[in-house]
């Protein structure tokens, strides 16, 4: 856990935001964020929107981006798919034949790359590149293990095993479909995805980023890329992740910062100070006694939690989730 004593939007350049759960949700603007993202453009802070979504061209993300009150063009927007087609592009020569087993996303950045996408295999198949694509059926999957079979480079788009299923549960995602091709052919596909580096390393070299601060709602992506591309990240609470998941993250999925929303980039965080005495952060003393917490304080609850996340991260492995779930609810934040 980290402090600044300045504001998210000074102490970095730029934001690499994650966008389902971060800015929207769906096609729903989640609350507070585009007045955020608009002040930490005027402090000066550059906000990029990085995505593990194939399956729309960064002109259909900025759209949308748009749509939500969040004006961006297409520059501002950094996908997986454009991850997919970097690495592809680095390994494969110029007009080299790609079939795609994905969506419009990934056909666009492989022409970008300058790689000739195709939608039926054949001999000169160099490399098959996999992005999820809602109507993707049987016949793509199997000319796609056909051509892995032969040789073929195997690349997916990234590994996520499901995706948000609206208000009923969770979908597949790319990573379930990316196991027919493996379990049909024992090739591991290689993920350029978050948590992997390519998208990350992609993501710098689009926005010239020097001090970058990744923004997600997810550990085992957002956060985990970060840890993996070697950036601090900010973890907000309207997604996917609860605290309760915070305080109990293995090392490679605990954020920098913690804030309720976007609005975390706008002011400065207060660093936890540990002692003999116990974890302090604003109002807050934290003081953990083995698996146990006492939690003394007032003020800002997420000051208390970032001092109950200093007091469980403190030894390797992490307590038990009931006794931190007591302990949030004292500091008045659900689990």
């Amino acid at each position: 856990m980290k402090g600044s004593d300045r504001p998210l939007c000074e102490a970095y350049d730029v934001a690499l935001l994650d966008l389902d759960g971060v800015v929207y949700i769906g096609r729903r603007p989640v609350p507070a964020a585009a007045e955020a993202v608009a002040k930490a453009r005027a402090a000066g802070q550059r906000a990029a929107f990085v995505t593990n979504n194939a399956s729309r061209t960064p002109s259909a993300v900025a759209a949308l981006l748009t749509e939500v009150g969040v004006p961006a063009e297409p520059d501002d927007v950094v996908t997986s798919a454009q991850a997919a087609a970097r690495l592809l592009a680095e390994r494969l020569p110029s007009g080299a034949e790609v079939l795609v087993v994905g969506g419009m996303g990934l056909r666009h950045a492989l022409y970008g790359e300058g790689l000739r996408p195709v939608s039926v295999a054949s001999e000169r198949t160099a490399a098959v590149a996999q992005g999820y694509d809602p109507g993707l059926g049987y016949g793509l999957l199997s000319q796609g293990g056909q051509a892995v079979a032969r040789g073929a480079l195997f690349v997916g788009s990234n590994g996520d095993l499901t995706i948000p299923g609206g208000d009923g549960p969770p979908h597949p995602g790319n990573g379930s479909l990316l196991r027919v091709i493996e379990g049909a052919t024992g090739v591991a596909p290689i993920v350029t995805g978050k948590p992997e580096r390519p998208l990350h390393r992609e993501s710098i070299r689009r926005t010239g980023a020097r001090r970058p601060l990744v923004v997600g709602d997810r550990l085992d992506t957002d956060i985990e890329g970060a840890y993996n591309g070697g950036a601090d990240s900010m973890l907000v609470f309207t997604g996917v992740t609860g605290p309760l998941g915070v305080l109990t993250a293995p090392p490679n999925r605990r954020p920098s910062y913690l804030a309720p929303d976007l609005t975390g980039l706008l002011a400065p965080h207060p660093e936890v100070a540990a002692s003999a005495d116990g974890h302090r952060c604003g109002g807050w003393t934290v003081r953990r006694d083995g698996d146990a917490f006492g939690v003394t304080g007032s003020g800002d609850p997420y000051d208390g939690l970032r001092a109950l996340a200093s007091a469980a991260w403190s030894t390797a492995e992490p307590p038990p989730a009931e006794a931190l779930a007591g302990a949030l609810r004292e500091i008045g934040l659900p689990d």
